[in-house]
């Protein structure tokens, strides 16, 4: 199974609310609420394609962007990486241009209605529940320092 590259972007405004879908998803098969994100298209690089995307599907941009990360979805199979991305401060400029074949309701939540969400399972999909959960973790502080100390170990160190 070959997927291209996607992008999913965690999109908070100047008020701190996070701008989310409630929408149903084919593959889910009910409704449910979902992070704004799409494919890389070709000869286009992830950063590129989050704007790309937040322009198109909420009508907004961001003056400050934050790469979550680059993951492989199937650790077995490939099936495409995420690249996650968190958006501060998005402001909607114009209206979204989005051609989804999926009705989306844009809703806003606070940060604990999205942890609430996440915790009653309604973002039903892995990679949103993980940029979601690193978006949280990783608040307005740097990231952790690992203070793991290194232990040897049969697959490898810690």
């Amino acid at each position: 199974v070959a997927t291209p590259d996607f992008v999913n972007v965690v999109a908070i405004d100047a008020e701190g609310m996070y701008l989310c879908f409630r929408q149903t998803k084919y593959a889910v098969g009910q409704e449910c609420l979902a992070l704004m994100g799409g494919y890389l298209e070709t000869d286009e690089g992830p950063l590129e394609a989050a704007q790309r995307e937040l322009l198109e599907e909420f009508g907004a941009v961001s003056d400050r962007w934050t790469s979550l990360g680059q993951y492989v979805i199937d650790a077995n199979r490939g099936c495409g990486n995420g690249h996650f991305y968190l958006a501060e401060n998005v402001r909607c400029i114009q209206s979204p241009t989005a051609d989804d074949l999926e009705e989306q309701e844009l809703v806003r939540l606070t940060e604990p209605e999205v942890r609430n969400a996440l915790l009653s399972g309604e973002f039903p999909v892995a990679p949103w529940v993980a940029a979601l959960g690193l978006a949280l973790l990783r608040g307005n502080q740097a990231p952790a320092r690992d203070t793991r100390e290194v232990q040897d170990a049969p697959c490898g160190k810690i």
